[in-house]
């Protein structure tokens, strides 16, 4: 009875220390923005934000961060700071270490990934290459997790949709559609499916994503937020092109992270975050 109790309190600290109740799962979406080799961004650069992009994750301690636009320097960098954290995901150019990463990082003390896999956004979807008209090659990495402290098993699609090519972004969104269609799951396995989408929700390209079940997340709980997600570091229109879709879960919450964490912008985009409950 005495070891019972003790496994009961350490899960209920688990819980308390990762900001959830017991059976609430966190989920962050990201574009952290590219570290530009010209110091394109000046003062809003790479060097001047990471410190606050590690404060806001340890912050909010997720059990899982989809980041978009990430290169293997930034990743290093959040390896040496994020010990609890384990990541999975490639290169888009190279399939390996060249380009940006869409990373997903899970807290192994939460989370064991069961697998996981990277596709790209194209005819190809195996090997490195561009889709379509897109103006980059863009990808979508799934991890398929166990959660230990909810006991239930999850997917999450992390991806980052073409900023340019009009058929690029209807083509991937099918593309994604198809992969959640045909995954081989349990009845009833929570899919979560999050981005930038470089899309505001009423186009019609995401009428693939509700063909397979998914939903808007923002519209699925009282507590939610609206605010525009893509910032362009103060200096453009701000537009809401950060999505999360869901399948066969609950969403308790919905939150646009501009908080202050130190600096102005922690990117040119807000994270977003769901409180899921399976």
């Amino acid at each position: 009875m005495k070891r019972l109790s003790i496994i009961v309190f350490f899960t209920f600290l688990i819980a308390i220390t990762q900001g959830v109740t017991a059976q609430e799962t966190k989920i962050i979406s990201f574009n952290i923005r590219y570290n530009s080799w010209n110091n394109i961004d000046g003062e809003n650069g790479w060097p001047n934000r990471r410190s606050a992009v590690v404060k806001m994750i340890n912050e909010e301690r997720p059990v899982a961060i989809g980041l978009q636009e990430a290169l293997i320097d930034q990743l290093r960098y959040l390896d040496s700071c994020l010990p609890s954290y384990r990541r999975i995901g490639v290169g888009r150019d190279n399939g390996k270490e060249e380009g940006e990463f869409m990373a997903i990082y899970y807290d192994t003390s939460r989370l064991e990934l069961l697998s996981g896999e990277t596709h790209w956004l194209s005819t190809t979807p195996l090997e490195p290459s561009l889709g379509w008209d897109a103006a980059c090659r863009r990808t979508v990495t799934t991890a398929h997790f166990h959660d230990r402290l909810t006991k239930k098993d999850f997917c999450y699609f992390n991806t980052h949709l073409d900023h340019v090519g009009k058929t690029a972004r209807a083509e991937g969104a099918n593309l994604i559609a198809a992969l959640v269609n045909d995954r081989k799951l349990p009845e009833g396995t929570p899919i979560i499916v999050g981005g930038d989408m470089n899309s505001t929700i009423d186009d019609s390209i995401f009428q693939v994503f509700y063909n397979v079940g998914l939903k808007v997340a923002r519209d699925m709980t009282k507590t939610t937020s609206y605010k525009e997600t893509y910032t362009g570091f103060g200096k453009d229109k701000p537009s809401l092109i950060d999505h999360f879709f869901v399948r066969d879960t609950k969403v308790k919450k919905f939150r646009t992270l501009d908080g202050d964490y130190g600096v102005p912008y922690i990117s040119d985009h807000y994270p977003i975050e769901i409180f899921i409950k399976f």
